[in-house]
């Protein structure tokens, strides 16, 4: 059987190209991923819909690209990013050419789903652009290119503008454009990562058969780096997709000021994925995530706290007592809260080229489609939540209760692998992943 090809650094300024290229049309991908986290807002208005309704609505095109990752991360292992990274974002471009015509709530459904391709891309661009460059530098490569999810921030800060300027279906054919734009930039920019070109250069086929291409996803550790991308990049999603609606329903805030406190969440929690790889890189991704999922549940945790008032029996009568979260004071909350998510988008993907160098698509695209569920349930679990308990705080319970879940599995998955003589100092070694 032959041999797989192992990639190599590649030093004439490909990877470097492969690089920016790919992560600019991340950057994209991920605003016309997001773009119903603005116009859905126009849309609920127009079509009197629920918050369950809406919450799917925001939910869908996060359920397709999330679907199509693991297949996205396999074609790309065995036909190169170059080539499916265009078709995936000529494909999503059509199909957000389409929805600035749909009229009913069915029909955005529809078209929504074609629009979550673009979220697909992620894959894509994971298994292309490792290939460029030596583990060493993979977090960090990795890393920049998961800045793209400064997309969602692009989306809330321009599209209020176009959407007050000429509708939401505006905002659907300018973003239509840039994508199919980007489609062809990047097709003509960049070229086929060293292990196709290598492939082709030698002749050889494919080194292994499509089925096994998915053997390792019986790996159960494939499945706990899923749940902690679950959190970090779905909760991440669902927050940059509902933040909007939150602050216009706590805050009172108008769309175009819900807009830019909502790109201030997701300007940081993206640009500082970046350092999220050079961490992982310098002192290991166990390190950071035991970081990001402590310093997380207590930010969810205090941000679960609903507003209340209490009436206390005092020395001298009754004590009446209010609490509330002011907008100020959420920010910031919501600020650190984004920030240990990019970190820790980061350190997990440092895990899947270090473990499973050969199979990064089918892996990458496994974790990558659970995260990307998290983008599509947790909106529709917040806007449920919402309706059963009244309580607009409830969707910070629920993001509570999954960060404690993802620290207290991986802290026991660690104690299982090191042995019990081993010091706490040196269960938190930077070498250990």
């Amino acid at each position: 059987m032959t041999a797989p090809l192992q990639p190599r650094p590649c030093r004439d300024g490909s990877a470097t190209r492969s690089l920016s290229m790919s992560t600019i049309a991340f950057t994209v991908c991920f605003a016309v991923w997001t773009i119903f986290s603005i116009i859905g807002i126009r849309i609920k208005q127009e079509l009197g819909l629920s918050e369950t309704e809406f919450g799917l609505l925001v939910g869908t095109p996060i359920l397709t690209g999330s679907l199509v990752r693991i297949v996205l991360g396999v074609w790309t292992d065995r036909l190169g990013g170059r080539l499916v990274y265009t078709a995936t974002m000529l494909a999503a471009a059509i199909a957000t050419f389409a929805l600035a015509f749909a009229q009913t709530y069915a029909q955005m459904l529809v078209a929504a789903l074609g629009v979550g391709l673009a979220g697909g891309s992620f894959a894509v661009g994971v298994a292309y652009v490792s290939r460029f460059f030596p583990a060493g530098e993979q977090g960090t490569a990795l890393g920049i290119f998961g800045v793209g999810n400064v997309g969602a921030a692009v989306t809330k800060f321009l599209a209020p503008f176009v959407m007050l300027a000429g509708g939401w279906q505006e905002v659907a054919l300018v973003w239509a454009s840039a994508l199919g734009l980007m489609a062809v930039l990047f097709w003509f920019t960049t070229q086929d990562d060293p292990v196709i070109r290598r492939r082709r250069l030698s002749g050889t086929s494919q080194p292994r058969s499509f089925l096994a291409e998915f053997m390792p996803l019986r790996d159960v550790r494939v499945w706990r780096f899923a749940l902690y991308y679950f959190f970090v990049f779905g909760g991440f999603v669902a927050l940059a997709l509902w933040l909007p609606r939150y602050l216009i329903g706590v805050y009172g805030f108008d769309i175009v000021k819900a807009g830019m406190v909502g790109a201030a969440f997701s300007v940081p929690a993206s640009i500082f994925r970046a350092y999220g790889g050079i961490l992982s890189d310098r002192i290991g991704a166990r390190t950071v995530l035991y970081w990001t999922f402590a310093v997380s549940a207590a930010c969810c945790g205090m941000l679960a706290l609903p507003a209340s008032d209490a009436v206390m029996r005092g020395i001298s009568g009754t004590v009446a007592f209010h609490f509330e979260i002011g907008w100020i004071a959420f920010v910031v909350i919501a600020f650190v809260l984004g920030f240990f998510m990019a970190i820790g988008k980061a350190a997990v993907f440092k895990h899947i080229p270090t473990y499973y160098p050969q199979n990064v698509g089918a892996v990458g695209g496994l974790v990558g489609m659970i995260g990307g569920l998290g983008g599509f349930v947790l909106p529709i679990a917040f806007g449920a939540l919402n309706d059963l308990t009244g309580l607009w705080s409830s969707c910070f319970m629920l993001l509570f209760v999954v960060a404690a879940a993802c620290l207290v599995w991986m802290h026991l998955a660690i104690l299982r692998m090191t042995p019990s003589r081993a010091a706490p100092e040196q269960i938190l070694a930077p070498s250990a992943e």
